[in-house]
């Protein structure tokens, strides 16, 4: 699998749209160890790209991902929905065997 990761078009607004109010170079995802099922999702901002970054770059929304956490979602496809109870960013991983079901934790 390589490092394929999809953005939809939602996705992509949501990022330009907050990087223009926070003034930010790069919107980075993270994953890290923690949160209910093991592993969590961390969305940030970056003013500059790192050594061990892949960038993916869709116009204006710049989207860094370090390469420790793309072996964990590559594959994935990231999505910004808007539902009853709030706006967020959901991540459809084929390498989650399970989630939290808030959405932002997972394991492998």
């Amino acid at each position: 699998m390589d490092n394929n990761i999809v953005f939809t078009k939602s996705a992509q607004n949501h990022i330009n749209k907050i990087l223009d109010s926070e003034k930010s170079e790069f919107f980075r995802i993270t994953v890290l160890g923690g949160g209910c099922a093991g592993f969590q999702y961390k969305f940030d901002f970056s003013k500059k790209a790192s050594e061990d970054d892949i960038l993916f770059d869709y116009k204006n929304a710049k989207i860094l991902i370090d390469k420790t956490s793309i072996e964990l979602i590559k594959g994935s496809k990231i999505d910004y929905v808007n539902e009853l109870i709030g706006s967020s960013f959901k991540i459809s991983n084929p390498q989650a065997s399970s989630s939290c079901g808030c959405g932002t934790s997972f394991s492998i």
